[in-house]
């Protein structure tokens, strides 16, 4: 092949660029003393030739290639000193990847040539000196951009009537029999019709996807032949992972998924991962970043450069407080928006994304103010997750004003309310109504709780009312990986059992946990296989699980109790989608200015509770009385919006409590619309008049009554 025409090019944009005549190169590297571009045959085995980009402006070494095209496969080595010591971890022997990239062809084949450091002077291995193989390193690649959106609009779905769905792109439609078989576990697969109408079916507003940029799995993983199934181990944030691809276009496919899923209604969040990368501590190897300019892109001890400050449990943590990190960060998260029509994104241990340079977290700082004050990312879904490993890394609460937030305090205190634990119903009063208490401080609304009870990590809901113990054999890490403390109850048996009473009470806790989700104030989270009793056999860290284990099973789901419990969700889905009481924009204030009370709270002797009786010990039943007048918000129209009145009944104690329902209006009979002690938690008889005999609440359960108002539709 004859020698590749450069050209001095441009130092912006950085990455891989096509404009329709030739590519230009642009990588940041503020302490590098070469730069040499890598290029490679089609097929990614051989490197055909090395280009040294000899421009440098502003700390970027650029250059303009006029005869290549979309699909040419690059890397780069890069030359500079080699001080742990001081930060600096160069190593021109080992290709690595552009982190602008927007398309990376191939998975990572380990072998001891990625791993490259020395201590002390000495090489620990002898891959220091060694030429990683270009059949072990994936590769970067030029892509063209172009795709036809149509009219595509995002639907911009409002934070009040959003109903996140947590799935897993692979997982998802892996086992899905009416698909075809190539299309399963595919941006393609996800896009197809029977998921979509299933999607639709069930009322879910937004899908929330696990990670889906390129990410690497593990070695120790791959020695024990196992995979990173969950994706937390980013080393491309510009790249859709080519293995959730049916086609070798993983950018068209993942573009022509995100049009279909929004012509249908349905947006789509993203899972990053912008805390840490692949690469791991002092002794992981050298992929990308650590060998383009370690000291810019990682936080390092500022005693001991060669040791990386580790915020995320996960060996490194992202200098985001580096611009040029920072830059990147932007840069991805723009072109998600803009290329790639997404709809919002949740922020993997996002506290560690508002460290400053000194490690402190500040709400305040540089990556909380550009991303406010940026023209497309502040106008679009941004959550938290508000904490991470280092110290001071609990954050629920203090994010600002445009963000959302995973309340893992509703998490927590619903698991413990429904296991039984007495003296939560103070607390529980808190999560049913959006958690003023975090949030309403900085001006926040109720949206800014995302409510969820189970996620990827941690028990699905089956196994959450299966197991009091973690049975994680499977990971290899002899039961000691994934978090002790559950906050579950097993029902009386651990694990699969034939005891009918067991059996009975693990399906009305369910519809117990379900019901409360769905009514609650807030952001309502649902985990993907929730509704139909999706189970992981008591493995609460199921990240390396790539198989059956953690798939969706859609034949459980065709299952006499799951399709009840499917019917079920769809019906308090709808009760919320069609009652503004469950979709409240603004925090309870108690009683409005023109006196009209807004929320109730009731003792099973129908009496108001008093302030002392929030804190006994004992207390495990409450009633929730929500006056369909006192919504305090309005319509597109500027109309005042009322509903139906609503009272909640709430019973964690083991046995029945009698409730005496209040009567606050003169044709006060409620219907009784839910009560989860019932088969299918479906009434026979609705109707229920305060002047009968108390409502005999069944011990672990929940009723929802409705007292229907003249004049509301």
């Amino acid at each position: 092949m004859s020698k590749s025409t450069v050209w001095p090019g441009r130092p912006y944009p950085l990455g891989a660029t096509w404009d329709g005549e030739g590519v230009n190169f642009a990588l940041f590297s503020a302490h590098a003393e070469q730069v040499v571009l890598c290029l490679f045959d089609p097929k990614g085995r051989h490197e055909i030739e090395q280009i040294t980009l000899r421009e440098r402006t502003g700390q970027v070494w650029h250059g303009y290639l006029p005869d290549a095209r979309p699909g040419l496969l690059y890397g780069y080595r890069v030359h500079g000193p080699y001080q742990p010591e001081l930060g600096q971890r160069f190593n021109a022997n080992k290709l690595l990847l552009d982190p602008y990239a927007k398309a990376v062809v191939g998975q990572m084949h380990w072998s001891d040539a990625q791993f490259g450091y020395r201590i002390g002077g000495r090489a620990e291995d002898q891959s220091f000196n060694t030429r990683n193989s270009a059949l072990g390193m994936p590769k970067s690649q030029v892509i063209d951009t172009a795709f036809f959106w149509g009219d595509d609009r995002p639907p911009h779905t409002p934070w009040h009537d959003t109903l996140l769905y947590e799935l897993h792109a692979r997982g998802f439609t892996m086992r899905h029999s009416g698909l075809p078989p190539e299309v399963r576990g595919t941006y393609a697969g996800l896009a197809s019709g029977p998921v979509i109408d299933y999607l639709q079916s069930l009322g879910v507003t937004a899908v929330e996807l696990l990670p889906i940029h390129y990410f690497a799995d593990e070695r120790m993983l791959m020695d024990r032949g196992l995979h990173n199934y969950w994706g937390y181990s980013t080393l491309g944030y510009f790249a859709p992972n080519p293995r959730y691809a049916a086609t070798d276009n993983p950018v068209g496919e993942f573009k022509s998924m995100v049009k279909t899923l929004h012509s249908a209604g349905i947006e789509v969040i993203l899972d990053v991962v912008y805390n840490h990368t692949a690469e791991g501590n002092q002794f992981g190897p050298t992929l990308s970043f650590r060998g383009i300019d370690n000291q810019a892109y990682y936080r390092l001890s500022p005693e001991h450069p060669r040791y990386y400050m580790d915020y995320t449990g996960c060996g490194n943590t992202l200098n985001t407080a580096h611009p040029r990190v920072l830059q990147m960060v932007m840069d991805s998260l723009r072109y998600w928006v803009q290329d790639m029509h997404v709809d919002g994104f949740r922020f993997d241990l996002a506290a560690a994304l508002a460290r400053e340079a000194d490690g402190r977290v500040d709400q305040g700082g540089a990556f909380m103010d550009v991303i406010q004050q940026d023209p497309v990312l502040s106008r679009v879904k941004l959550i938290a997750e508000p904490w991470d490993v280092g110290e001071n890394g609990y954050q629920v609460g203090q994010f600002p004003v445009g963000w959302s937030e995973w309340n893992g305090k509703y998490r927590d205190v619903v698991r413990d309310y429904w296991r039984g634990e007495g003296g939560m119903i103070g607390e529980l009063a808190y999560r049913l109504t959006g958690s003023a208490d975090l949030y309403q401080h900085n001006d926040r609304l109720p949206c800014a709780s995302i409510n969820f009870i189970t996620a990827h990590d941690g028990f699905t809901l089956y196994d959450l009312v299966s197991y009091n113990e973690r049975h994680n054999e499977a990971n290899g890490e002899n039961n000691q990986d994934g978090e002790s403390h559950n906050r579950s109850w097993n029902c009386g048996a651990e694990g699969d059992t034939q005891e009918p009473e067991v059996l009975t009470l693990r399906l009305c806790q369910r519809r117990n946990f379900l019901a409360t989700l769905l009514l609650s104030q807030g952001v309502p989270m649902l985990l993907a296989g929730d509704e139909v009793g999706r189970t992981q056999r008591g493995n609460n860290n199921a990240y390396c699980q790539d198989n059956e284990l953690s798939w969706f099973d859609w034949d459980i789901s065709w299952l006499p109790e799951n399709r009840e419990l499917l019917d079920f969700t769809q019906r308090l889905i709808w009760l919320r989608r069609e009652h503004p009481t469950f979709r409240r924009r603004h925090f309870f204030r108690g009683i409005h200015g023109d006196g009209v009370r807004d929320i109730l709270w009731f003792n099973p002797d129908g009496r108001e509770i008093s302030d002392e009786e929030w804190t006994h010990d004992y207390a495990r039943c409450l009633g929730l009385y929500l006056p369909g007048d006192g919504l305090g918000d309005w319509d597109e129209r500027g109309h005042a919006l009322q509903d139906d009145d609503f009272l909640l009944l709430f019973n964690a104690h083991h046995e029945e409590v009698p409730f005496v329902l209040p009567v606050l209006r003169d044709d006060a009979l409620f219907e009784v619309l839910v009560d989860t002690a019932l088969p299918q938690g479906r009434p026979v008889d609705g109707g229920y008049h305060p002047s009968e005999d108390p409502y005999p609440v069944q011990g672990r359960s929940l009723v929802v009554l409705r007292h229907r108002r003249r004049g509301i539709a």
